[in-house]
């Protein structure tokens, strides 16, 4: 049995690597790890910002956490240069993140207030086809997905129209580019861009409880500290992060991230109304799928990704992530909120019917041309543009049978619909 190995870098990339590893030799200090760099990671963040150590607020609610990520970010992650300065610099940027958003509200009291009409939220595991479906949904002009730098920086968005904008996504391509020059090949597993909707972990973490994290780098022990976690103000926070990009013109919110998939009852408490859809697919084809974006993603950030290390993970999470969210079907959270359940292969071979049950469900009235906004979609984003994304569960020494009798609890919510 041949298991996955990472794709061969290009010279380009090779030599943004070598860099790398000769400026930490030369400046270690931008690269150094673990719980015992917090105090320095806290110092970065808050230089030139006078009100910096207050805004961050009381340390109990991020703290643990950045001491946790960092921690686990040493021991676990096995990173290189390049993954060892984006996991310093990913510490830094939620810290100011978390200062700049408390600036914002604290001048903008009137934020919190603000309404939000009920979002249309799609979850479920990796690779169900919650991106295809996001940004399909996006292009309807009622509707509005949130990009990545209004994500990530959501204070420099708001109120900002016209040419402004276009600027400041303008500049938010430079770290797209970056990334796909280090490893072209993310660009067949997950596409990206700077005008490209982009799911919702980008704006959370402020408070280091974050199940993105652990996406892209190995983060072991950091996901078992997480699972413990109570996630109700990260939620919060993320609803403020919205009514701060809120144009209130009407349209409403299509959001979408996998990692939502455990915390469904924070996300009914935190925008009520909500539809939730929910996509299921084949549980192998979910978790090989999900375990070849993971090692891939790894490869950018650690000269030593495992195979079969990435396949134990990945089944891991998928069964915590998938148990949870039954177990919220069964809560009094989840009267709060619409949940729709969607297959996979019938939105993928009966998209103009999934998406009239998904307006449906959100109480929107369909477009007229369904099909033809079907077909504008594909014509300008062809599936396999950018390469075949091409995998097994053996590539990551998964074992088909095993895996379904793991997740028998699941099935029924494949072929019961």
């Amino acid at each position: 049995m041949t298991l996955w190995t990472p794709p061969p870098r290009t010279a380009e990339a090779a030599a943004l690597y070598a860099a790398a590893e000769q400026d930490r030799t030369a400046r270690p200090e931008r690269y150094r790890l673990g719980a015992a760099e917090a105090d320095a990671v806290v110092a970065r963040a808050i230089r030139g910002m006078d009100d910096g150590r207050d805004l961050l607020g009381d340390t109990s609610q991020w703290r643990d956490g950045l001491e946790r990520f960092l921690g686990s970010a040493a021991e676990d992650g096995g990173l290189n240069a390049v993954g060892a300065r984006t996991a310093r610099g990913t510490a830094v940027a939620r810290l100011r993140a978390r200062i700049s958003m408390g600036r914002h509200l604290a001048r903008h009291p009137e934020t919190t207030g603000r309404p939000i009409l009920p979002p249309i939220v799609i979850v479920g595991g990796w690779r169900t086809g919650t991106t295809f479906l996001f940004r399909l949904l996006a292009t309807d002009p009622r509707l509005r997905a949130p990009l990545p730098a209004e994500l990530g920086s959501p204070w420099r968005f708001a109120g900002v129209t016209g040419p402004e904008r276009e600027n400041l996504l303008d500049a938010a391509s430079g770290a797209h580019d970056v990334l796909h020059h280090l490893n072209p090949a993310l660009a067949s597993v997950h596409d990206s861009g700077a005008r490209l909707p982009e799911e919702c972990v980008l704006a959370m973490g402020t408070d280091f409880r974050n199940w993105g994290f652990s996406s892209t780098m190995r983060l072991d022990g950091y996901t078992r500290w997480l699972a413990e976690q109570n996630l109700a103000g990260s939620y919060a926070r993320y609803r403020e992060i919205l009514q701060t990009l809120d144009a209130g013109d009407g349209r409403r919110w299509v959001l979408k991230a996998p990692a939502h998939t455990p915390e469904l009852s924070r996300l009914a408490a935190a925008f009520p109304g909500a539809c939730i859809v929910h996509l299921h697919r084949d549980v192998v084809e979910t978790v090989a799928s999900g375990a070849s974006l993971f090692a891939v993603f790894r490869s950018t950030y650690s000269d030593e990704v495992d195979a079969r290390d990435v396949g134990r993970f990945q089944a891991g999470q998928t069964e915590r992530w998938l148990r949870r969210a039954a177990a919220f079907r069964e809560s009094p959270a989840a009267s709060r909120v619409t949940v729709l359940d969607v297959r996979y292969r019938d939105l993928v071979s009966a998209t103009a019917a999934a998406l009239r049950r998904i307006y449906a469900a959100a109480e929107i009235d369909a477009p007229a041309d369904v099909g033809g906004m079907i077909e504008r979609y594909h014509a300008d984003r062809p599936r396999h543009a950018k390469g075949v994304h091409r995998y097994s569960a053996a590539d990551f020494g998964l074992d088909e049978d095993d895996l379904r009798s793991r997740f028998e609890f699941y099935e029924p919510f494949v072929t019961d619909q």
